[in-house]
């Protein structure tokens, strides 16, 4: 019996080794060692402004800029474009889950080519159409490769704020003391250009529309705009007392919302 399991053990391990192909052994190195391949990745982004509407053409559009957040590379740039959106969708109805997207409402959309998951910055500067009252804001989101990021309202950012132009006095005009008031008058609307008015969707009895008036550096009066009549502006009478450089800081707020809006100008009152 202890012969025949020496002579068993002897024939296993004489047993030629199984040998593969040498293609075999070669493909799977290559498979080992191949780089990932990069995969198109869509993303749509879109601007809302806060309470308000997404912004668009009407508005110059928001820039949009998306770069790898840890090497700062540059992926994708552009701006939102198309309209402002539905409005009934967007301020009364939509529910929880339910896009606030129309086909029509504004976007930018981009592909990126990416083999491996990346941690993505979204940097949003608008509106562009209106440069004193834009302003940036910045997110971040990972992105997969080929898991596109535009169903639904795709990447949304929220833009806080009022749109705020002064319209009198123009920047650097000047004024005389023996005419009488100088009419200070602004145009305030959503960072989306919708339109402000008492009473209104985006009611302007909600909003501190005020004046900052200043003469040498220092502030001589905090003044509250009146509607005027006409949609979005709003307007106040100031008598200058003394000749010199005023400047103005016009400011809207909607205490609800805490969006706010800055515009500044100057004028120079002259004696004669």
């Amino acid at each position: 019996m202890i012969a025949r399991l020496a002579d068993l053990g002897r024939r296993l391990i004489q047993r030629p080794l199984i040998k593969f192909p040498l293609f075999i052994l070669l493909a799977g190195s290559l498979l080992a060692t191949a780089p990932a391949q990069a995969e198109p990745t869509e993303i749509v982004i879109r601007a809302i402004s806060r309470d308000a509407k997404f912004i668009g053409d009407s508005m110059g559009g928001v820039r949009i800029i998306l770069r790898d957040a840890e090497s700062g590379e540059v992926l994708a740039e552009g701006a939102t474009a198309g309209g402002t959106g539905d409005t009934k969708r967007l301020m009364e109805t939509a529910k929880r889950r339910e896009p606030l997207t129309t086909p029509d409402a504004a976007a930018f959309r981009a592909t990126i080519d990416i083999d491996q998951p990346r941690l993505v910055e979204l940097e949003a500067y608008g509106p562009l159409g209106q440069l004193q009252s834009a302003i940036r804001v910045t997110s971040q989101q990972w992105v997969l490769p080929g898991r596109h990021i535009r169903e639904g309202n795709g990447w949304m950012v929220e833009m806080p704020g009022f749109a705020v132009d002064i319209l009198e006095p123009a920047a650097a005009s000047t004024a005389r003391l023996a005419n009488g008031p100088v009419k200070l008058k602004a145009n305030v609307v959503m960072m989306c250009g919708c339109p402000t008015s008492p009473n209104g969707m985006w009611d302007a009895n909600r909003y501190q529309i005020t004046a900052d008036i200043y003469r040498a550096g220092q502030r001589i009066a905090e003044l509250p705009l009146a509607y005027s009549g006409t949609t979005s502006q709003y307007e106040l009478s100031f008598t200058p007392d003394s000749a010199g450089l005023y400047t103005v800081t016009l400011q809207a707020f909607d205490a609800s919302t805490g969006n706010t809006g800055v515009d500044k100008t100057s004028f120079t009152v002259t004696a004669n």
